[in-house]
């Protein structure tokens, strides 16, 4: 999860609020989609996957159902627990909850059956840095937190550390998935340990400073002419580990 400021690299500067809205929106949709497909690859890869999708697949096989539906499933869930913990889904929120997992089963089946190893570990990469990628589009849209990194946010707003908040629900899914037949493999640990500084390199390539930075800079002027402090660009941004 990325918790500290990020700062984007290019300059923002939309026409419009509609032009703005259009260009988060697009940014999020892509990068959800992207999201999705890497979760789709590193499941095929079948060399262990994220803590979350050990528990998607743990289900899906008992119950017999599609993994995208579970992973939608879940994630409703998940929101549940948002309302004790005071948090605010955004429109991002909603499409992640429904567009992974709709894309992981659009893309799942028509991704090669091997054995081979190669291919496999070709398969985890790429889906791994497809995700990276796809969470520097998402978080940089900054139209709100996965359903799970909310989870973590509320969690650590009442007293918890992000990092421990963190690795007790995923050490707490990952044992679900375990107990329902998963094995965790270096996919796992690679997931676990290289997604993070994956999206810290690429999200302040492809981050949008927040929609109130508009308001915030006029404020920021008209209290500079009274004396007061300059502008602050940075935005924060968190991993959506949402699989």
């Amino acid at each position: 999860m990325v918790t500290s400021a990020v700062v984007p690299v290019r300059p923002y500067t939309p026409h419009s609020n509609a032009t703005d809205w259009a260009n988060r929106l697009t940014r999020c949709v892509v990068g959800l989609a992207m999201f999705g497909a890497g979760i789709a690859l590193i499941l095929q890869a079948n060399l262990g996957a994220a803590p979350w999708d050990m528990l998607h697949k743990g289900i899906s096989e008992h119950l017999h159902i599609r993994i995208g539906f579970v992973l939608e499933g879940i994630s409703f869930v998940v929101l549940l627990l948002w309302i004790p913990l005071h948090q605010r889904p955004g429109i991002g929120t909603i499409l992640n909850a429904l567009e992974i997992g709709f894309v992981v089963d659009l893309i799942g089946p028509h991704l090669p059956d091997t054995h081979r190893l190669v291919p496999r570990v070709a398969m985890l990469l790429t889906g791994v840095l497809i995700i990276a990628i796809g969470s520097g589009f998402y978080i940089g849209a900054g139209l709100g937190t996965g359903p799970r990194d909310g989870l973590m946010v509320g969690l650590s707003a009442r007293g918890i550390s992000v990092r421990l908040a963190r690795t007790s629900v995923e050490f707490a899914v990952g044992l679900g998935g375990i107990a329902l037949g998963v094995r965790p493999g270096v996919g796992t640990l690679l997931f676990m340990f290289g997604i993070g500084p994956l999206v810290q390199l690429i999200l302040p390539l492809l981050a949008l400073p927040p929609r109130a930075a508009g308001r915030s800079r006029r404020s920021a002027l008209a209290a500079s002419a009274e004396g007061g402090a300059g502008i602050n660009p940075t935005i924060e941004g968190v991993h959506p580990e949402d699989s």
